[in-house]
């Protein structure tokens, strides 16, 4: 005889490999857009002209096909919906393995990692804060760059001269710094577990996978190559 908890159906959406599917494509299109991302911030080495040439290009992409900035807001737009789905998944997901897991009053077994909760590595130990610091990141990074709303150093329409004026500033570096490591340390998990979960991981052990490998090399030319404008303007260097 069947039981209620038998006949009842997850919606195949919300089942968690459904989840999972979803975490890992919407990570790597965030790892997409990271290095497309990266190569435009590289261009600020080769001076005002190019890198605000390269800015207006972006807007004037597809014309007149697309309408000024068309580009811009599809790109704008798949990665916001990759960054809510994202979000979801992983508060899902986290909140089904604290049930799993057998949390009582928010606690488990202690580990000399983590007193109060599953042993874990450094790098997935760090992913929800990590998380909640690139989130700050994010917007405050749109206001000053994008919107020109923040203008530390002082407002431009350029967006070469917003750049400069900003990583002139040692404390906006710091912070920059401190958000691209958190970065690099979700990226470095994140990688990995997406691969796995897509089913691209044959080997028993992270420690043996070609993936952790290559998470760590994604990870390093992503969280350098986006460090480099900064401080290379702060040391003045760029020029």
């Amino acid at each position: 005889m069947a039981t209620s908890s038998l006949t009842k159906r997850t919606p195949a959406s919300r089942s968690t490999v459904a989840l999972k599917y979803s975490m890992a494509v919407s990570g790597l299109i965030m790892v997409g857009y990271l290095l497309l991302h990266m190569y435009g911030n590289l261009k600020v080495f080769a001076g005002q002209e190019s890198f605000d040439g390269y800015a207006e290009h972006l807007r004037e992409f597809g014309e007149p096909i697309l309408p000024y900035e068309g580009l811009l807001w599809i790109v704008r737009v798949v990665l916001l919906a990759a960054i809510l789905v994202h979000i979801y998944a992983v508060v899902v997901l986290v909140r089904r393995n604290r049930r799993a897991a057998g949390y009582v009053g928010g606690k488990r077994y202690h580990t000399t990692q983590n007193r109060t909760g599953i042993q874990r590595s450094y790098a997935s130990f760090t992913l929800r804060w990590g998380g909640v610091v690139i989130g700050l990141f994010i917007v405050y990074h749109i206001l000053h760059l994008t919107a020109n709303v923040i203008t530390p150093g002082g407002a431009s329409d350029s967006p070469y001269e917003r750049v400069v004026n900003g990583f002139e500033l040692w404390w906006v570096v710091a912070g920059y710094t401190a958000a691209m490591l958190a970065v690099g340390f979700h990226l470095w998990h994140g990688m990995w577990s997406a691969f796995t979960t897509l089913g691209a991981n044959r080997s028993a052990t992270r420690v043996d996978s070609r993936l952790t490998g290559l998470a760590i090399i994604v990870s390093l030319v992503i969280t350098i190559g986006f460090l480099l404008p900064p401080w290379a303007i702060l040391l003045g260097l760029e020029g």
